[in-house]
């Protein structure tokens, strides 16, 4: 069973990274790719069952996978009030 659900969140990962790399148009499909492989890579993590990963670190993971989620959902929507738009190629640090 362990070795099923490795294969599956592997696959689902290299699904999520292809993802990210063929639609990067939008903010928030960039985004939603980056959670799938943070989720996938703890259910990789999760399912090893390693005497290494306690319940500890693994908290400690999906916590910080909750806070990059609420990170950039913020970050989202300031930028959508600030330009009005979510594309990935609007975005610049060089306007004046």
């Amino acid at each position: 069973m362990g070795s099923f659900l490795v294969l599956t969140s592997l696959i689902s990962f290299m699904m999520a990274l292809l993802s990210l790399s063929f639609r990067y148009k939008h903010l928030l499909t960039v985004l939603l790719s980056l959670e799938a492989m943070t989720m996938s890579l703890f259910i990789t993590v999760f399912s090893m069952h390693s005497t290494s990963i306690t319940g500890e670190a693994s908290l400690i993971f999906i916590t910080m996978g909750a806070c990059e989620a609420s990170l950039g959902l913020s970050i989202l929507v300031s930028m959508i009030r600030a330009q009005g738009n979510d594309y990935v190629s609007s975005f610049s640090t060089q306007k004046c």
